[in-house]
């Protein structure tokens, strides 16, 4: 789709919507990723019953982080190679399969993690290629004008699904450990028929043929463009550091002293602050000083991650989650605006695959650093001292990035 192409005249904050093919796009990754947190929350307390042993908790990102790393070079390609709407059909299929093999196991009676973690490295293979399809193909469902909008709903149906999945997951688990999974499949066979329903979009496929050196294409782009590097990075190590989500389980049982549905509600907590800030920005989009502004939500995406770790009140911890969430989406919708309008859309695959594997090193790597440290040095210590550790990288890229803290506008300008 060109820039010149006209939708109907909504309301700014709606404007995405006005083309039929990002709505049926943006319903489907909600009710994948809704699917996806479901299942996330019901593994993760089921694994800790049985086990009461943080570190499997940091298993579980382990094991779907591993096939994002592993792939990296294969994913992007095929994303830019083949088209993004079959790639994303498929990978939602291999999703499907990986949770209805998790039900399975869930109705036979677990006696240990080894079969979910199996499966959830069979689910990290279908994310990781569907990771950089469905974030390359939004800028080829909207013009760029409208662009920035898009971003910021793709940002809410994440929240939106961060919110009432974990609660809805928190709930079903607590009618039967096996109403989570087949919930999170019914979503997902739903994802799958919109997303099969998306008319075929425009995407540049004169791209060469694939070698091993075109492989690297992304990476290299992201090398020599010091703002994409510095946005991507950053995130990478503050979320690495300060991420607490796997901890979650611990704190709702034996800190906090909650059941399933208290889980749940921490889970959604973060998200619930996110969703109010992406409403905000869907009509409001940065237009100025987003660099700096980019660089204090990360601080303070630290800072309420240590009030958090610290808090044994579950009111405020509540706030504190919510306040986590919602400095972490300013920090998301800067970066994904610079890295897709900032990308020539010939290696935009390539290059999201490397985001991907950076986003998993942030979130699933980091659900593994924070059930280690947990385990070596207690729980409290683990997130208090992550939460200062994003701190301090939010200082430190402020000094080594200086393309990206003095960068006022996302849109890419020579």
């Amino acid at each position: 789709m060109n820039d010149q192409e006209q939708g109907p005249a909504p309301a700014a904050r709606f404007a995405a919507f006005s083309y039929s093919a990002y709505a049926r796009y943006w319903t489907a990754r909600l009710c994948s990723t809704f699917a996806i947190q479901i299942v996330a929350v019901a593994v993760a307390w089921q694994i800790y019953d049985l086990t009461r042993d943080p570190l499997d908790l940091g298993i579980i990102g382990l094991v779907q982080f591993l096939p994002l790393l592993l792939l990296v070079l294969i994913t992007g390609a095929v994303a830019d190679r083949f088209g993004r709407k079959l790639v994303m059909v498929l990978s939602i299929a291999g999703q499907l399969t990986c949770t209805l093999t998790i039900l399975y196991f869930s109705w036979r009676g677990l006696t240990t993690p080894f079969p979910v973690f199996v499966a959830l490295a069979g689910m990290g293979i279908a994310r990781a290629f569907f990771g950089p399809a469905s974030q390359s193909l939004t800028v080829n469902l909207v013009p760029t004008h409208i662009f920035p909008n898009a971003v910021a709903w793709n940002s809410s149906a994440w929240q939106l699904a961060s919110i009432a999945g974990p609660v809805m997951g928190g709930l079903l688990y607590g009618i039967s450990k096996d109403v989570p999974y087949i919930t999170a499949a019914v979503l997902l066979l739903a994802s799958f028929g919109l997303t099969a329903s998306i008319p075929r979009p425009a995407q540049r496929t004169h791209v060469p043929k694939v070698t091993f050196s075109s492989l690297f294409d992304g990476l290299r782009y992201i090398q020599k463009e010091k703002v994409v590097l510095g946005a991507i990075s950053l995130d990478l190590f503050a979320v690495l550091l300060g991420g607490a989500v796997a901890l979650l389980p611990v704190y709702a049982r034996d800190v906090l002293e909650l059941g399933p549905w208290g889980l749940g509600i921490l889970r959604a907590a973060p998200g619930i602050g996110a969703l109010i800030i992406a409403s905000w920005l869907a009509a409001s989009p940065i237009r100025n000083h987003a660099g700096r502004i980019m660089f204090a939500c990360v601080a303070l995406f630290g800072f309420f991650t240590v009030v958090f770790g610290l808090s044994t009140i579950t009111w405020l911890s509540i706030i504190a989650l919510a306040l986590v969430g919602a400095a972490d989406m300013v920090s998301v919708y800067i970066r994904e605006t610079l890295l897709q309008l900032w990308t020539p859309d010939e290696v935009r695959g390539r290059v999201n695959a490397v985001n991907m594997v950076f986003l998993g090193a942030s979130n699933e790597l980091g659900e593994f650093r924070a059930g280690f440290m947990a385990a070596w040095i207690g729980v409290v210590p683990a997130v208090v001292f992550g939460g200062m550790g994003a701190m301090a990288v939010a200082g430190i890229w402020a000094w080594k990035f200086p393309q990206l803290r003095d960068a006022k506008h996302l849109e890419h300008r020579d």
